[in-house]
Parts: structure tokens; C-alpha cells; sequence
């Protein structure tokens, strides 16, 4: 069984949309709960959730995308753990295919990525998202992990305010615990239309190369929040 788990920080846009993809494009059997995450949303998130006929778990807990997606692994009670952006939607049977890579015993890994957007450099950045390279990986494509495996490593950093979906994937990564799965997840272009395509991807660059590098979380947090946010 499956717990998808939704950080959300003013989503009104998309939260709707989303809970309504995940239930038509799943066998609901295999949907333990739904448990959307609130970090302090002010633009009516939280009453577009509570005012739809669905069996969501609406839960707040303090803003930080790490904290929130802990908050939420605390109470799911599935043996899979699906960690889900609300702007990124997965594809048709996204939980037969989850179930099957840990009945294989894939116990972690994400989907291929496609962007709602054709231009070239974003079709060609989510081509590449098809290989099990370790720069292709990004919070975006989502994140199935199983409950065990994610308590073992001790969930995710909530030092790291950004980049916390690859400090999870890095510790994936080291024990060779990750599949990437030949199916493609949708998500929003809206950050690089706000910054435009090569900037916002320079900035990206940037942040994985000061990563690299060594930099503290603090030091990626003030650069994200001095170019992106």
C-alpha cells in the first residue's frame, strides 16, 4: 500500500487539479491515504483541500519542504512512501508501476520527467532524466521510497531548506538503492517562465556545482533565496 505524501505551500493553483489526477489514474486499492502537508499556505489552500469530496488527510506543520515531508511520513501508515510536488503530475497506474519495482526489490527511485512545455533545451533536459546518471535526478520527477528504507536513513535532512529531495537521493545513491522508472511524470514550467529558461538553469547548475563543492545548506539556502526565490 501506498501513502502519497504533498508538501504544499500556497498551491491554490494546482491542489485541486492535483488530488483529482491521483485518484483517477490509480488503482485506489493500492492508495493507503493521501496526506497533504501545509507549511502555512495563505491563499485559501487549505479550504480548497478541506472543501472537496475526497479522503485527504490534511495536516500543517512548520514551512520547509524537508519538514513538512517529514511531518507527513510520521503518520503515513502504507509500506511505500510516495513524495510528490504539487505541480507534478505522475502518469496513468504511476502505483502499479511503484508496486512493481519493490515487489522486484527496488526498495527507492522516481519517474522519468517531461516538462508541460516544448521548448528544446527542457525536451532535451527531460530526455536525460531517462538515465540513472546522478545529475539527472531532481525533486521533481517525485520519490518512492519504501517506509523501512526511508527510517533507516533517518528521513530527510531538515537542515537543508532546498535541495533536500537530492540529499535523500545522494543517500540512495551510495547504498545503489534507486531505479528510475520508464514512465514519465508532468511538471510546471512556471519557475523558468518567472526566470526564463537559461537563467533559471544557470542558477540550477550552480547550485548542484556549489553542492559539489561542498557548500553548507546555508550557503545554498541564501543563494537560492538571493536568485531564485
Amino acid at each position: 500500500m501506498i501513502s502519497i505524501i504533498i508538501p504544499i505551500l500556497n498551491e491554490a493553483e494546482n491542489i485541486e487539479n492535483l488530488l483529482f489526477h491521483l485518484i483517477d489514474n490509480a488503482s485506489l486499492q493500492n492508495i493507503r491515504e493521501i496526506i497533504v502537508v501545509d507549511g502555512g499556505s495563505t491563499d485559501g489552500s487549505q479550504d480548497i483541500v478541506r472543501n472537496l469530496d475526497l479522503k485527504v488527510k490534511l495536516i500543517n506543520s512548520e514551512k520547509g519542504r524537508a519538514k513538512q515531508m517529514n511531518t507527513g511520513a510520521k503518520i503515513a501508515s502504507g509500506e511505500i512512501l510516495y513524495f510528490l510536488h504539487a505541480d507534478s503530475f505522475p502518469p496513468t497506474h504511476y502505483d502499479k508501476y511503484i508496486i512493481e519495482e519493490v515487489k522486484q526489490n527496488n526498495q527507492a527511485g522516481c519517474f522519468r520527467l517531461t516538462f508541460n512545455n516544448n521548448h528544446w533545451w527542457l525536451r532535451l533536459a527531460s530526455w536525460l532524466t531517462q538515465f540513472k546518471w546522478r545529475a539527472c535526478r531532481g525533486g521533481d520527477q517525485s520519490q518512492f521510497i519504501t517506509k523501512a528504507l526511508f527510517e533507516n536513513i533517518g528521513g530527510f535532512d531538515e537542515n537543508y531548506v532546498i535541495y533536500e529531495d537530492n540529499i535523500l537521493i545522494n543517500e540512495l545513491y551510495k547504498r545503489n538503492e534507486f531505479v528510475v522508472i520508464n514512465k514519465k511524470i508532468t511538471t510546471s514550467d512556471r519557475l523558468y517562465k518567472r526566470h526564463g529558461i537559461w537563467k533559471l538553469q544557470y542558477h540550477f547548475w550552480a547550485i548542484y556545482v556549489k553542492k559539489w563543492f561542498g557548500a553548507s545548506a546555508e550557503e545554498l539556502c541564501a543563494y537560492y533565496k538571493k536568485h531564485i526565490a
